[in-house]
């Protein structure tokens, strides 16, 4: 059940810089690009991926899609890591997703991977940090949002 009075509301701007001066006379004729603005903070450069005539060097829904997962997974494990007393000194993921793209040119994202290496202040914390992936999995808002599974291959290292 959904507590009424924890909400949050976001908003984001989105706005098409892509008409090269027809607007989409033609398939062929218009930009991809757009500009993503939220109050106070910097613009995201964004276009379709480069498969569907977009900017290859602006952001794309879906990298922006696969990037919002990473970013959760790793903000809930760094919090549920912090509960448990795991200490962590580095934290990198190299995130991949898949989509699948239907005959009638709609699609999906099929699944996405996590796969952080994380590294910890002690050995005695490796086999804590690796468990608790799944707690954060199963707090991270972007995950519980998605209609298709994230999957995670983390690793642990030690370190300072």
């Amino acid at each position: 059940m959904v507590d009424v009075s924890r909400r949050h509301h976001y908003e984001v701007t989105v706005t098409w810089t892509g008409n090269r001066g027809t607007g989409t006379s033609g398939y062929r004729e218009y930009g991809r690009d757009h500009d993503v603005a939220a109050p106070g903070r910097p613009v995201i450069l964004g276009s379709s991926d480069p498969a569907f005539r977009g900017d290859r060097d602006r952001w794309n829904p879906e990298l922006a899609l696969l990037a919002a997962l990473s970013q959760c997974h790793m903000l809930s494990y760094l919090h549920v890591c912090a509960t448990a007393g795991v200490v962590v000194t580095g934290y990198v993921d190299t995130a991949e997703g898949t989509m699948a793209q239907d005959a009638d040119g709609g699609g999906r994202f099929t699944e996405a991977v996590l796969r952080p290496q994380v590294t910890v202040a002690s050995a005695d914390m490796a086999d804590a940090a690796t468990a608790l992936h799944e707690e954060a999995s199963a707090k991270c808002f972007i995950a519980n949002s998605v209609n298709f599974p994230v999957h995670h291959e983390p690793a642990v290292t030690v370190g300072g």
